[in-house]
């Protein structure tokens, strides 16, 4: 994988190629002063001020103000019906979802979005290191402007989603993408989702983009129709999911088969897994507790904070009315 192939598969670069396949969207220069923010270490306040203190001090965190840059994302959310899925040039942070209300990716403000990208060790890596894994380290890294790329919200199903690994211009591979999940309508219709793919792959992506080794995301709605989702770089920084990249790159039986490409799934519910992201999260019940998303488990907190707080109180009346 080289750096060049990295840079195509910028999302500003390939989506007016496939603009007609895939969902509406919006991009956005994403300012200095933003990407300084979004790289800070310090307090996590996306909007308004926080303000905490103990028994010396008095602390005050105001969340910085971006008011263009704020005005032109508010206008493009309310351009795209008011609820977007956010990403970068290349990442979208699909690794955060666990501190977001609902654990949905859906965003209505800047705001919304600030908490997800701070949250993002995805979006930190398409800000920090590119070009990571690229063979060609030697050479200058390309110039690129980063962006924030705005998606018409979606409500796709998982079990509708495949990644697709193309070499030399040819299909040799299909993954389901929610792998840790067994769908009973893949198995059932294997043989239509891969022809649905293939055709649509030949008939719209094949020759098109930009260089001949990619990976590409589509979905398959309800009708049968597929659509384009993400293009990504042929190589370790792109999850191969079901797969491994030995497979896909050594040459051997994946890449020279003739009847067509391989196509994997979670073909039973026994070989279901955990979700690759579970090692980005917090324990959900801190989640809970910071958000107010479950009242209950905040009233049993705020229970258990004040018994503590009366028995901490009895034993401290208890030693000093102790006989000396």
């Amino acid at each position: 994988m080289k750096k060049e192939q990295v840079v195509n598969c910028q999302f500003s670069v390939w989506y007016p190629i496939f603009k007609k396949y895939t969902i509406k969207s919006l991009i956005l220069p994403l300012p200095q002063n933003v990407i300084d923010y979004l790289l800070d270490d310090g307090t996590l306040v996306v909007s308004g001020r926080y303000e905490w203190s103990d028994d010396e001090t008095t602390s005050t965190v105001t969340a910085p103000e971006f008011p263009e840059f704020t005005s032109k994302v508010l206008e493009a959310i309310n351009a795209l019906g008011g609820r977007v899925f956010p990403k970068l040039n290349w990442s979208a942070p699909r690794d955060a979802n666990w501190i977001a209300l609902n654990s949905s990716l859906q965003c209505h403000s800047l705001s919304d979005i600030f908490l997800l990208f701070k949250s993002s060790d995805f979006i930190t890596h398409d800000l920090t290191q590119p070009f990571l894994h690229c063979s060609d380290q030697d050479s200058p890294d390309p110039v690129f402007n980063y962006e924030l790329v705005l998606r018409k919200w979606s409500e796709l199903i998982p079990g509708g989603e495949f990644r697709c690994f193309v070499k030399e211009n040819k299909l040799i591979a299909i993954s389901q993408r929610d792998y840790t999940q067994y769908y009973h309508h893949i198995l059932k219709q294997e043989e239509q989702i891969c022809q649905a793919i293939q055709e649509f792959f030949s008939q719209h992506i094949q020759y098109k983009f930009l260089d001949e080794d990619f990976v590409f995301d589509v979905y398959r709605d309800s009708q049968g129709r597929v659509w384009l989702i993400d293009l990504n770089p042929f190589g370790e920084v792109t999850d191969s999911l079901l797969f491994s990249w030995e497979e896909l790159t050594s040459g051997g039986e994946i890449a020279h088969q003739q009847e067509g490409p391989a196509f994997r799934y979670t073909n039973s519910e026994v070989t279901v897994q955990p979700s690759p992201c579970l090692s980005y999260r917090i324990p959900r019940d801190f989640v809970d507790l910071s958000t107010g998303e479950d009242a209950y488990k905040l009233i049993d907190f705020l229970k258990l904070t004040k018994s503590q707080q009366e028995e901490s109180e009895e034993e401290e009346e208890e030693e000093e009315n102790a006989p000396q």
